[in-house]
């Protein structure tokens, strides 16, 4: 070898292994990034055809709030459990036989029915998705040690945001020129053909997910060599998972709203018409775009110069909370609607980066035999948020009138609050990590 030779790889330089490597763990990210976008905008049809659904059905506010809700009726079960099978089997084979089920679940309302049919695909749709999240941030994780996660955790839910963002000005365009079934058929079609690109490019990298290095030959890590693995009992009952995962259902809570109700709000309660409530729709998720960018820059910032990560994620993701808190509190005390649905866009948006935060602190905090599962079961927890907001609100509006949005979006904010209060005082996950390990 010349000296030429032996001072670059003293400096570290990367082999083409290693080049290779890189470049397949950043196409995986690529992919889970459109994985998580079609997770999303398969969410958010019907709350852009929500006029639309109500009309062509006959449905009520409570009826259409309900038929979403269904959505979420084996979502968590679904999280949990194949969150936990997840542990012990490759996460891209799983991401792999979800995505397959989505555009299967958008068949039978997409052909036709009424309620009964929308209700029965919604629950087979949550079921399928349920996982998505935890499943992808996994096989994400999968591909980095932890000090470089938190730029892909980001991405990865960065798909959520960029897939309202490219699916609603299309998707109502589809609605109000070919019919909301047609939308359906578009998105199982996107679905299919993200699952054929997948088995060819798709993969599980050889990182644990709370290792700072790979797995061995015997598929073990470190954290494992010692003895045996933490119970799941212990990781739920440290305080930063139980802060983490409040704090994160507060966030949902505002998800959940967004994707059923917003597009209804602005056209019913603020008065915007079909096409602009379309294009307005995106603004908190362009908003929450910027804030998971943001948050991932401070929270690396803060961890490379050694601040701990009960300030870099939950002291980070508690301030992100707390300010989204505020703008949804203050909805109803600014007059207009461009005062008010700035205020939607800043607070929705802001609370909706705290999804990143929450992967990247359990990942962090559970030993890695227990992270996928404890994962699912906090997305499990999180998303019975998800059951409930689209029902009341829909209640809400039922007996309020256009004022129940309006209601709905300060309950909201008080939720956030709790969420940013939590997350700010309890979450500490190098301190619980150490109690698990000891």
């Amino acid at each position: 070898m010349s000296a030429a030779g032996t001072t670059s790889r003293q400096l570290g330089d990367p082999t083409p292994a290693d080049r290779a490597t890189r470049s397949r763990a950043w196409t995986v990210t690529g992919l889970l990034v459109v994985f998580m976008m079609i997770n999303f905008a398969d969410k958010s049809v019907l709350g852009l055809a929500a006029d639309e659904i109500r009309a062509d059905l006959g449905l009520s506010a409570t009826q259409f709030g309900f038929a979403n809700s269904a959505f979420f009726l084996l979502f968590s079960v679904a999280a949990v459990v194949v969150g936990m099978y997840a542990d012990r089997v490759r996460p891209s084979t799983v991401i792999l036989i979800m995505a397959l089920l989505w555009s299967v679940a958008q068949v039978p309302p997409a052909i036709g029915g009424g309620l009964a049919v929308l209700i029965g695909s919604r629950v087979m749709l949550g079921a399928a998705e349920g996982p998505a999240f935890p499943v992808a941030q996994h096989a994400a994780f999968s591909w980095f040690p932890d000090h470089r996660r938190n730029l892909p955790g980001a991405l990865v839910t960065l798909g959520i945001t960029l897939g309202v963002i490219t699916a609603a000005p299309g998707l109502t365009w589809i609605i109000d020129h070919h019919h909301w079934r047609t939308a359906l058929w578009v998105l199982a079609a996107v679905g299919l053909v993200w699952a054929v690109v997948w088995h060819l490019l798709g993969g599980t990298g050889t990182y644990r997910t709370t290792d700072a290095a790979p797995r061995d030959a015997a598929g073990t890590g470190p954290s494992e060599a010692a003895g045996e693995p933490v119970s799941y009992r212990r990781v739920f009952a440290t305080r930063t998972w139980l802060a983490v995962t409040a704090a994160y259902f507060t966030c949902y809570w505002g998800v959940a709203l967004m994707l059923v109700w917003l597009p209804s709000y602005l056209r019913n309660g603020l008065g915007y018409s079909s096409a602009e409530a379309g294009r307005l729709v995106v603004l908190p998720w362009a908003m929450g775009a910027v804030v998971l960018l943001a948050q991932a820059g401070v929270t690396g910032w803060l961890m490379r110069r050694g601040v701990s990560t009960r300030w870099a994620r939950g002291g980070v993701g508690g301030a992100a909370l707390g300010l989204g808190a505020l703008a949804c509190l203050g909805v109803p005390l600014v007059d207009g609607t461009g005062a008010k649905t700035a205020l939607l866009a800043i607070g929705f948006g802001l609370a909706g980066s705290y999804a990143a935060v929450a992967a990247t602190t359990v990942s962090e905090l559970a030993p890695p035999a227990r992270a996928s599962g404890a994962l699912g079961v906090m997305n499990a927890v999180v998303t019975t948020a998800g059951l409930a907001a689209p029902a009341v609100v829909g209640v809400m509006v039922d007996s309020q009138g256009a004022a129940g949005y309006q209601n709905a979006v300060v309950i909201t904010g008080v939720l956030l609050l709790v969420g940013a209060l939590l997350s700010a005082t309890l979450v500490d996950p190098s301190r619980d990590r150490a109690l698990l390990r000891a």
